[in-house]
């Protein structure tokens, strides 16, 4: 733990405000303890997401570092799959592209009227 930003509950209490601003540092977190043992962090909310995010990955690809190794080298070596590129698939054509709009925005149905026809 460190020092300075481990705290105990009360002592946290008094200065909440500040701490809630420090946090919002890259990398600081605050360690607040209760008779003396850590009981709860507090991070700032982008920090905690990324954490979160970070776990959210790990997970769902558990053999990530792994698969970045082959890959990398298979890219040293020179075994790996070439596709073609874009120019190739076209074959030098440029794309034909749709014209802009001058507004952005298509006109909106217009709505009838409340005057009843004579």
């Amino acid at each position: 733990m460190n020092t300075q930003t481990t705290l105990s509950i009360s002592a946290a209490r008094k200065k909440i405000f500040q701490i809630a601003e420090e946090v919002q540092k890259p990398y600081i977190h605050y360690t607040l303890t209760e008779k003396g043992r850590p009981y709860v962090v507090i991070m700032s909310a982008d920090e905690f997401e990324s954490w979160q995010e970070t776990l959210e990955v790990m997970h769902e690809l558990p053999d990530l570092k792994k698969d970045a190794a082959q890959a990398d080298l298979a890219v040293a070596t020179g075994v790996y799959k070439k596709y073609k590129t874009l120019e190739e698939v076209i074959g030098g054509k440029k794309p034909e592209l749709k014209q802009k709009r001058t507004h952005g925005l298509s006109p909106a149905p217009r709505a009838k009227s409340g005057k009843r026809p004579r």
